[in-house]
């Protein structure tokens, strides 16, 4: 099972956020630091296409954990609502191709 844990705590903006999420995924150095790019990312985990450090088996989910959701939720609210969201859009794109959700946010 493939796991990564986010540094909640060193996120403070969407820089800092786009940051930790290229430093916890493995994101190439040309990620485009947006929600869009994130997506993108995230889309491919099953064919390691080398835009992330994991490539999952089929079915295979990668779990992100999220410490401290709740106060991560209120400091900085439109964040956390667009990786909820995005994470939804990233399942969408898998199960629209047929293969299972490659993604789950685990709220801590």
């Amino acid at each position: 099972m493939a796991r990564v844990s986010i540094k909640t705590e060193v996120i403070q903006d969407w820089t800092s956020f786009h940051e930790e999420f290229k430093r916890a995924m493995g994101f190439p150095d040309f990620y485009g630091m947006n929600m869009d790019a994130w997506i993108d990312c995230l889309t491919y985990l099953y064919d390691s296409d080398g835009m992330s450090r994991f490539h999952l088996a089929a079915g295979e989910m990668l779990h992100i954990k999220v410490p401290d959701a709740k106060r991560f939720k209120s400091r900085l609210p439109e964040i956390f609502e667009a990786l909820i969201d995005c994470t939804g859009s990233v399942n969408t794109r898998y199960t629209t191709r047929g293969e299972s959700p490659a993604l789950s946010l685990v709220l801590l």
